[in-house]
C-alpha cells in the first residue's frame, strides 16, 4: 500500500513537471496573477487616496488568490478539447493522482508570483514583521486556493469558456467579500459575517497581521480556517471528479 502511494505521488510529480511547463508559462497566468491585481489595486487606491502601503496585505492575497485559480479550472478542459486527458487517464494512475499533481503545480506557481507584491512592499518601505509567519501562510494559501480552483473544473465541459466564466462569477464576488480592500474590522457586520466563508478572508487577515496593520482574528482561527478549507476542498473535489472523469471521454 505504502509503494503505491509513493508510485502515484512520482507521477503526480511528473504532472507538476508538465503543467508547470505547458500551462504557467502562458500570458493569462502573468496577467490575471500579477497585472491584473495590480491595475485593480492601484484603480482602487488612487480613486480613495489611500496610502499604498495599505493595500499591499490585500494585493499579497489577491496575487496568490488568482494566480493559483487562474490555470487549474480551464486544465481540465483544455485536456479534454485535446484529447490527451484520454492518454493519461488510459495510464496506470488514479484520479488523486492527477488533481494533486494540479494541484501542487497551481501552488508552487502561487507561491513563486508571490514573490512581486512582498518585492513591491519593501520597495514602498513595508516591514515584514513576522516573515516566517507570511511564507507558511503563502504555502497553506496557495494550497487552499488551488484545492478550491479544482471545484470550478468539475464540469465535464470541453472548452475551458464556461470554466473561465464560472470562475470570474466566483472569484470576483469573494475579491469584494474577504476583507481585501477594506479591513475586516471596517466592514458591516451582515458583511463581515459572509466574508467568513471565504478562505480569501483568513489569508487576508494574515497578510495584515505580518506586515504590521493589525490582524482581526487570531492567527489560531485564520490557520485553522485555511488548513479546514483545504481538506474540504480536496475531499469533494476527489469525489466529484471521480464522477464526472468518465463523461469526459
Amino acid at each position: 500500500m505504502k509503494n503505491k502511494i509513493i508510485d502515484q505521488f512520482i507521477r503526480s510529480m511528473a504532472i507538476v513537471k508538465k503543467d508547470v511547463r505547458i500551462y504557467y508559462s502562458r500570458p493569462p497566468v502573468v496577467l490575471m496573477g500579477v497585472l491584473w491585481p495590480a491595475i485593480m489595486f492601484g484603480s482602487f487606491a488612487f480613486g480613495r487616496g489611500m496610502a499604498i502601503e495599505a493595500l499591499i496585505p490585500g494585493l499579497i492575497g489577491v496575487s496568490v488568490f488568482f494566480t493559483c485559480s487562474a490555470i487549474t479550472p480551464v486544465a481540465f478542459p483544455w485536456e479534454t478539447a485535446q484529447r490527451t486527458l484520454e492518454r493519461l487517464i488510459s495510464s496506470p494512475i488514479s484520479t488523486w493522482t492527477i488533481l494533486f499533481g494540479d494541484m501542487l503545480s497551481s501552488a508552487i506557481v502561487g507561491v513563486a508570483i508571490s514573490i512581486i507584491p512582498i518585492l513591491i512592499a519593501v520597495g514602498f518601505g513595508v516591514t515584514i514583521t513576522n516573515p516566517f509567519v507570511l511564507g507558511f501562510a503563502i504555502i497553506a494559501g496557495s494550497i487552499c486556493f488551488s484545492t478550491m480552483a479544482l471545484l470550478l473544473s468539475i464540469a465535464p465541459v470541453s472548452g475551458p469558456h464556461s470554466t473561465q466564466m464560472l470562475s470570474t462569477v466566483i472569484k470576483v464576488p469573494l475579491l469584494f467579500l474577504s476583507g481585501v480592500f477594506i479591513p475586516l474590522g471596517d466592514l458591516p457586520t451582515a458583511a463581515r459575517t459572509i466574508s467568513y466563508i471565504s478562505p480569501l478572508t483568513y489569508f487576508t487577515d494574515i497578510a495584515r497581521y505580518t506586515t504590521g496593520h493589525g490582524s482581526y482574528l487570531s492567527m489560531y482561527i485564520d490557520f485553522t480556517a485555511i488548513i479546514i478549507f483545504i481538506f474540504i476542498f480536496w475531499i469533494v473535489a476527489v469525489k466529484l471528479h471521480n464522477r464526472t472523469l468518465p463523461m469526459r471521454v
